[in-house]
C-alpha cells in the first residue's frame, strides 16, 4: 500500500467563476482570480491499495454523492497512472461545507495532490492544477494559492498560476456555516439556462480579468477592491436572475456591504465580496485587518486571513517499504 497526505486551502474569487463552457471538462467561461486564505485548510490522505474506494469525512464514513464524486476523481487519476487499485480517502476539511466558503477548492485541491503522489504521478503545478480543476473548478486555484489566475481556454490551456500583486488580507464574516438549500452546481446551470443577464455576465468578467490583472501587476490596492466588490455584485445580480430566482444574499449579508462601504469612508481599505452562498469575505490590507475585524464583529462570526500557501505534501510512504517521509512544502509541486 502506498499512502500519501496533502494539505490545500480555500481561495476566495477577486474576480468570479460562475458557469462552465465545458461541464464534462470543467471548463469555465471566463477566466478568474483569487487569493488564497491561510486559514480553514483541508487535510486529506489517500491510501493505494484498499478493496474498494471509500471516503471518510470529518471522522464519518460516507456513502453519499460525496463519494461518489470522489470515486470519479480518482478514475481520472487512475487512468493517468495506469492503475486500477481502489483507494481509501480520509479526509479533514474544517471549511464550512456548501456555506460558499470554498470548502470544495481545499478539498479537491487536497485530494488532487494526494491521489497524484499515492499513484506515483509526477505532475508540473500546471498539470496539477488541471487536475483539481476536474473535481471542483475552484479548486484549479487552491493549488498554486497566493493570488492566481485560472484561465480560460481548452483541457490543456485551462489552469490556474500566481501572479504578482501586493500585500493583501481578508476578513471572513459568516453568517450562516449551514449548507445552502441550493448548491453551486445546479445554480450554475439555472443561470446559465434562465438568467437574461448572464451573456453580460461572460463579456463583463472577461474584461474585469484584464483590469484586475493590470491593477495587481501596479499594486493598485484601491483598484483591486473596486474590481473585486463589483465583480461579486454582478455575480449575485445575474444569479438572482435566473427563473425561478436564486438569492444567495441575506439582509445580514447586505448589511455587512453596507457597513464595509462605512469603513471606507472613515478612511480604511476594505472592499467586501461573496461568493454563491451569505456568508461576506472583506478585502483589505494587512495593516487595516484588525480594525476591519473589529468593527465588523458584530455581523457574525469573524475570522481573519492572511494570503494562503498554496496546496503541498505533506507525507508520502510505500508501508511496505521505508518511503521518503515528510516533503518540505517548496518540493510538493513536483
Amino acid at each position: 500500500m502506498t499512502t500519501a497526505t496533502a494539505v490545500a486551502h480555500p481561495n476566495i474569487a477577486l474576480v468570479k467563476y460562475w458557469g462552465k463552457a465545458d461541464a464534462s471538462l470543467a471548463l469555465p467561461a471566463t477566466g478568474s482570480v483569487s487569493m488564497g486564505l491561510d486559514v480553514f485548510p483541508t487535510t486529506t490522505t489517500v491510501t493505494v491499495g484498499a478493496a474498494e474506494d471509500t471516503l471518510t469525512l470529518n471522522g464519518a464514513a460516507t456513502t453519499d454523492g460525496a463519494l461518489v464524486r470522489v470515486t470519479q476523481f480518482l478514475d481520472l487519476v487512475r487512468d493517468l497512472a495506469g492503475s486500477s487499485d481502489r483507494a481509501a480517502v480520509v479526509s479533514d476539511n474544517t471549511v464550512p461545507t456548501g456555506a460558499g466558503l470554498a470548502s470544495s477548492a481545499s478539498g479537491f485541491a487536497a485530494l488532487a495532490t494526494a491521489a497524484a503522489a499515492a499513484y506515483g504521478l509526477d505532475l508540473s503545478p500546471r498539470d496539477l492544477s488541471r487536475l483539481a480543476r476536474r473535481g471542483s473548478g475552484s479548486a484549479t486555484r487552491s493549488i498554486p494559492g497566493g493570488v492566481a489566475v485560472w484561465h480560460a481556454g481548452d483541457d490543456q490551456g485551462s489552469y490556474a498560476e500566481p501572479v504578482p500583486a501586493p500585500p493583501m488580507a481578508m476578513v471572513v464574516v459568516t453568517i450562516d456555516a449551514g449548507p445552502k438549500p441550493i448548491g453551486s452546481r445546479e445554480a450554475m446551470r439555472r443561470t446559465i439556462a434562465t438568467s437574461p443577464f448572464y451573456p453580460a455576465w461572460v463579456t463583463s468578467t472577461t474584461e474585469t480579468v484584464t483590469d484586475m490583472l493590470t491593477a495587481c501587476a501596479a499594486g493598485d490596492f484601491t483598484r483591486i477592491g473596486e474590481l473585486t466588490e463589483s465583480n461579486a455584485l454582478r455575480m449575485h445580480a445575474t444569479i438572482e436572475g435566473a427563473f425561478p430566482p436564486i438569492r444567495y444574499l441575506t439582509a445580514r449579508s447586505v448589511a455587512v456591504f453596507d457597513a464595509v462601504a462605512g469603513l471606507r469612508a472613515d478612511g480604511l481599505q476594505a472592499w467586501a465580496t461573496a461568493d454563491a452562498g451569505p456568508n461576506v469575505v472583506v478585502l483589505t490590507t494587512p495593516e487595516d485587518r484588525g480594525a476591519v475585524a473589529a468593527a465588523l464583529a458584530g455581523y457574525g462570526d469573524v475570522i481573519e486571513s492572511g494570503t494562503g500557501p498554496g496546496a503541498h505534501l505533506l507525507r508520502s510512504e510505500d508501508t511496505e517499504a521505508p518511503g521518503p517521509g515528510v516533503v518540505r512544502p517548496e518540493e510538493s509541486a513536483e
